[in-house]
């Protein structure tokens, strides 16, 4: 049943199309912000789920 509504759609096969180039253009952006963003940002975010204050009270 679904095969038949699918082929009736016309220029469906462009759909997988624009789906690969979102996927692949999101990528390639995730890659190059991921390499040109600042070591002092990582470093930064990195440290934010356990702050200076919460290191100090979980040690004995």
């Amino acid at each position: 049943m679904y095969k038949e509504v699918l082929r009736s759609i016309e220029n469906i096969e462009i759909f997988p199309i624009i789906s690969l180039i979102i996927f692949v253009l999101f990528f390639i952006g995730i890659t190059v912000w991921a390499f040109r963003v600042p070591k002092e940002y990582i470093d930064h975010m990195k440290s934010l789920p356990m702050g200076e204050d919460e290191l100090n009270e979980n040690q004995p």
